[in-house]
């Protein structure tokens, strides 16, 4: 099921959500498509928050550049080239911005740490704030998917080569306690009870490493990337009626007061929390944050951003 985010221009983006076998192992996949439009130099960058999530890229058409971590979305900012068409990422603890040297065509396959580490027997503790390109993290079967990937028509054939790679594969090993969760939260539960009832020690102290090793990222980490999350859907949700009350939205999600809020949103995406409602619905390069915003609304549309 694909949808796309609100328009900002003619770009493209869209964002496909997992069919229910595939729900333990991927979040979702993103699309997004700038060849249709002509957009400025400040236009052009990409803004994401920190994630627990693992992702496979795909560069179909043009090029990006990583800007150093903390650097601010400017032309003087240092920055590199992504290693390769074709590229891994593990659980970020930062948020990163890239930048398009000009039109680009890219899709992203989002997926748990959890369950890629189970799959693959990686630890993702061991690719945390990197990048690198896929051919040294997966054998030749996972290549040759991303090959067909690269090569399919669009993006619908794409998402489609994606879901038939994996969903045998994924039935096969998928352990059978193992619950489905589109929430941060959700799937930080998960990890506790699942840590908790694994027979190899039950202090609190073996359950944080043991989540560390499954997700790599340490149980603080998730709980704040969790609790910012529900603020995000929140206010996403706040924003049709009037702007949302941060006070309100803090104290629901448990922050200690508003000032806390901020702090911790600061640290996660780069921005307080009402600069980064206001981009989101303003700036072409927070797409990623549109598409967000809008995956937990199980309507299809026809939209272009």
């Amino acid at each position: 099921m694909g949808f796309a985010a609100p328009a900002l221009s003619a770009a493209r983006c869209e964002m496909w959500l997992p069919r229910a076998s595939l729900s333990t192992l991927v979040r979702a996949v993103m699309s997004r498509d700038t060849r249709a439009v002509a957009l400025a130099s400040e236009q052009r960058y990409n803004h994401l928050p920190a994630t627990p999530l693992c992702s496979i890229i795909w560069y179909l058409t043009g090029e990006a550049e990583l800007l150093a971590p903390g650097y601010p979305a400017a032309a003087a900012s240092p920055r590199e080239p992504l290693p390769g068409r074709v590229i891994f990422c593990g659980p970020f603890s930062r948020p990163t911005v890239s930048w398009n040297p000009g039109p680009m065509h890219v899709m992203v396959l989002l997926l748990q740490a959890d369950a890629l580490a189970h799959l693959l027997g990686i630890d993702p503790g061991d690719y945390v704030n990197r990048i690198v390109p896929a051919a040294e993290v997966f054998d030749g079967e996972w290549l040759a998917m991303c090959a067909a990937v690269q090569a399919a028509p669009d993006d619908d054939a794409r998402v489609a080569l994606i879901e038939q790679f994996l969903d045998p594969l994924w039935q096969r090993r998928r352990p059978e306690s193992w619950l489905p969760a589109r929430a941060y939260a959700d799937w930080t539960r998960n990890l506790m009870m699942r840590a908790a009832n694994s027979g190899l020690g039950r202090s609190l102290r073996q359950v944080e490493r043991r989540i560390k090793h499954w997700a790599g990222l340490p149980l603080r980490e998730l709980h704040g990337i969790s609790r910012a999350e529900r603020v995000f859907f929140d206010a996403v949700v706040a924003e049709r009626s009037g702007r949302p009350n941060w006070s309100e939205l803090a104290d629901g999600a448990g922050y200690s007061d508003q000032s806390h809020l901020c702090r911790q949103t600061v640290r996660i995406t780069g921005f307080p929390p009402e600069e980064l409602r206001r981009r989101t619905f303003e700036d072409e390069g927070f797409w990623a944050y549109r598409l967000w915003g809008m995956s937990e609304q199980p309507l299809r549309t026809t939209d272009t951003e």
